[in-house]
């Protein structure tokens, strides 16, 4: 029963979040001084093309009435045409959001990769060298400048050692002359469905660099949250017990220790991803990603309202499920989550 009402709770939480970001993206854009129906009507409009732009987007309504009108939208998934390009925002959407969703969960992937073992051998060795250079490295992953670090990556293994690609999703070659089909547009997954390893191997290769300067400060984060905890935990009389009856050390770290640490774990998988989707602006400017960073940042310098709208609430949605799948998912591990 505390586990039914733990996520009705979360998720009418979850609801109220979506409906709060969708009211001050309403309220930003009626603040911000703009004027949609110029923008909507094209370069250098006439008073009556504007004139006729404020009627077609109805600009003129009350405030409450247009507020439903966009909530109801917004909330049926018609997210309108962008002022700028006239083209569908949703076929946008299908294109460049996929981008960005490869690029977050696979950094997501490295950062819990790179940062869990990183805090359990951290804990393991406690006070050595070891331990030491773990939590320098996570210092530095965490206070070095994301375009720092993305010039420094993309110099090494892209200039000096020329095994990296410098930007982009895909080779020019493939792009041009033989195009992936596109299918959901994850690369990975739709190379694999094409049965096409080289093509799979290219965009891995593309995507290692910006995932690795995403994930740089998630894995710092992991890394001294699992060190934390563990450290606790491997003071447990469980753990000594396990220790005297002469089990393995990696035995002990990851079969008995680390189980226990899974906690923080799963909110470091929050982070991350939430780290990824909002970090990936400066990211895909850098490595030449065509995702929704790029997209909104091009919207934001126009001024095009509705693509902004849109990206808000699709992020929004993106991030709240994860939080609310982490959430549910911690219950099922320790079921005193529900008691909180």
């Amino acid at each position: 029963m505390d586990l039914v009402r733990y996520t009705l709770r979360r998720v009418f939480l979850s609801a109220f979040v979506v409906v709060g970001v969708t009211f001050l993206v309403f309220v930003v854009a009626q603040v911000v001084p703009s004027d949609p129906a110029a923008l909507y009507a094209g370069p250098r409009p006439t008073a009556e093309q504007i004139a006729k732009a404020r009627v077609t987007l109805d600009l003129d309504a009350p405030l409450p009435q247009r507020f439903v009108s966009f909530a109801t939208a917004m909330g049926t998934g018609d997210f309108g045409v962008s002022y700028k390009s006239r083209r569908l925002i949703s076929q946008d959407l299908r294109v460049y959001l996929p981008a960005t969703l490869e690029l977050a969960i696979f950094s997501t992937f490295l950062a819990l990769l790179l940062g869990i073992p990183a805090g359990v051998i951290a804990a393991a060795r406690r006070g050595s060298w070891l331990d030491r250079i773990g939590s320098l490295g996570s210092i530095l992953s965490v206070a070095m400048p994301t375009f720092f670090f993305a010039m420094l990556l993309q110099l090494v293994f892209s200039q000096w050692l020329g095994i990296l690609p410098l930007a982009g999703r895909l080779s020019q070659q493939i792009s041009i002359s033989d195009p992936l089909p596109f299918l959901t547009g994850f690369n990975l997954i739709d190379a694999v469905t094409a049965a096409r390893p080289a093509v799979f191997l290219d965009a891995l290769a593309h995507l290692i660099l910006p995932a690795l300067t995403l994930a740089a400060y998630p894995a710092g984060i992991a890394m001294r949250l699992t060190r934390a905890a563990m450290i606790e935990i491997l003071a447990r009389r469980h753990i000594v017990a396990a220790r005297a009856l002469g089990l393995s050390a990696p035995r002990i770290l990851f079969g008995h220790a680390l189980p226990n640490a899974v906690g923080p774990a799963l909110t470091v998988i929050g982070l991350s991803f939430a780290y990824a989707l909002t970090g990936a602006v400066l990211v895909e400017i850098i490595f030449a990603w065509p995702g929704l960073g790029r997209y909104v940042s091009e919207a934001i310098l126009s001024k095009d309202f509705p693509v902004i709208a849109a990206a808000t609430l699709v992020v929004t949605l993106c991030y709240v499920m994860m939080n609310l799948v982490i959430d549910l998912t911690q219950t099922l591990v320790d079921p005193r989550v529900a008691l909180t």
